[in-house]
């Protein structure tokens, strides 16, 4: 029972079980939106703010989240992160009221703008460099099931039960994660974490809850609405002020110099692309499937779940390809495979063979799930374990940053081309082309993210790529001594 329950093995269930209850709440909600806003008797376009107050307070705490692992200790703030966050759902199940759900959704965001990069900072600290391709599995396992299954069991909670039980979803697993995680996980904190940078969190907090407002209302309401353009500008100019106020800073909550790293810059660039263009096309295809080519919500889940399962199956394979061809080969083909699928999701249409588009998203997921494994074994291979926890806030930072520039680039496209075209009989038929266009975005991003690849050495990664020495038997280790 001991060596089951070995360090190692401890994070691994806490850190799996906490982030997909962290990924499914992204994609629950979505599904549920225009019940909730009938039940509660309020217009479609007002719910939004349930994911806008989400984002906002995510974007306020996550600056904070790696100084606070290191001060107050990883165990403690993770499991207080994980604690805020499976209580809110549990209040949000019991709202009765827009501006109170709203309410228990920022709480939400205050938990899960701890867990991500706090939790990452514990699983790289626990395990060292040459490991860290064996826990891949770990890694993906959340990103690969939640987000697909969650549009899934959502829109058969609210069709069969009520939207209510999106929220309960998160209990039977947050809290055996808590009880676990308070008797078995291990404290951890950092001696020389310093003081919180005040000047740091007062302009990074707002900076990046303006700009994640704006790059995530700006396709709704409009890019050139006041509110959107001044958020935005208002944004920026923080973040400026914050650059450089933190290179001056002893010990900055958002440490600037790690971008010195020739491969945590690169590959935390990679990353950025990688989730923009998922992400991108996650959002994308199910918009041309259900709305131009005339398919079910149902069926339109079930024909992308094959990318989950294909991330599953990624996952297995990052340990043995990931130390034999090296991160940059296996990045650039991932991206460049990918690429090519996205462009031939593009071209669907009303007569293609669905089980032709489940292979190309089983496709996706294997090929874009081995880059996202690699990138995040590589990211960290030079980051000394005093830095991780600072290290993974701005990796998680910039993966929050990616969804929103594409989520924000690729509805602008949709929105220039048109996703409607109005026809001789003067009815307003769906436009293809404009999710065509805006596939071949999602697809851009990729080929960035490959260009950029080029950039990575496979020797500044070569202490994920060697294999643990191997131990010499005592007997052999006594040989020379008997001689």
């Amino acid at each position: 029972m001991s060596d089951w329950l070995n360090p190692k093995r401890v994070i691994c269930i806490v850190y799996v079980a906490a982030m997909f209850v962290v990924a499914m709440d992204a994609t629950v909600l979505n599904v549920a939106l225009q019940t909730i806003s009938r039940e509660l008797e309020v217009p479609p376009a007002a719910s939004g703010i349930l994911n806008v107050g989400y984002l906002v307070s995510l974007a306020i705490v996550l600056p904070m989240a790696g100084w606070l692992g290191d001060k107050w200790g990883t165990k403690r703030t993770f499991l207080l992160a994980l604690a805020i966050f499976t209580g809110a759902s549990a209040l949000c199940s019991f709202a009765d009221s827009l501006a109170a759900l709203t309410l228990f959704r920022v709480i939400q965001g205050i938990g899960g703008g701890l867990l991500t990069p706090v939790g990452m900072a514990m699983l790289f600290r626990m395990f060292p460099p040459q490991e860290r391709a064996k826990i891949s599995r770990a890694l993906i396992l959340p990103i690969a099931i939640a987000p697909a299954v969650g549009p899934i069991v959502s829109g058969l909670l609210v069709e069969y039960l009520t939207w209510r039980w999106i929220f309960y979803v998160s209990l039977p697993i947050g809290i055996p994660a808590l009880v676990f995680g308070l008797f078995w996980l291990k404290e951890h904190r950092e001696p020389d974490a310093g003081k919180l940078d005040v000047p740091g969190l007062l302009l990074s907090a707002p900076g990046l809850a303006l700009v994640m407002y704006a790059l995530s209302q700006g396709p709704l309401l409009g890019w050139n609405t006041p509110q959107i353009w001044s958020a935005g500008l208002a944004g920026m100019l923080l973040l400026a002020a914050l650059v450089k106020v933190e290179l001056s800073a002893q010990k900055p909550l958002l440490d600037l110099r790690l971008l010195g790293n020739r491969l945590f810059r690169t590959t935390g660039f990679i990353a950025m692309c990688a989730s923009a263009g998922l992400l991108g096309m996650l959002y994308v295809f199910p918009l041309m499937y259900q709305n131009a080519l005339h398919v079910s919500a149902l069926d339109t889940g079930l024909t992308t779940f094959p990318e989950a399962i294909g991330l599953m199956v990624a996952s297995q394979l990052v340990p043995w390809t990931y130390p034999r061809l090296g991160p940059r080969r296996v990045i650039m083909m991932g991206f460049g495979a990918t690429a090519l699928i996205f462009i031939m999701l593009s071209m669907v249409d009303a007569s293609t063979n669905p089980w032709f588009i489940r292979s190309l998203l089983f496709g996706v997921g294997i090929f874009l799930g081995q880059t996202v494994g690699s990138v995040q074994i590589a990211a960290f291979a030079t980051i000394p374990p005093a830095s991780m926890g600072r290290a993974s806030t701005w990796f998680t930072v910039q993966n929050r940053l990616g969804p929103a520039i594409g989520l924000a680039i690729l509805s602008g496209i949709l929105a220039a081309v048109g996703t409607g075209t109005v026809n001789a009989a003067g009815e307003m038929e769906p436009n293809l082309m404009a999710y065509r266009a805006a596939l071949l975005g999602a697809a851009g991003f990729l080929l960035i993210g490959t260009g950029a690849a080029i950039w990575i050495r496979d020797a500044d990664a070569a202490s994920t790529i060697r294999k643990p020495a191997a131990k010499i038997p005592a007997k052999e280790q006594a040989a020379p001594a008997e001689s």
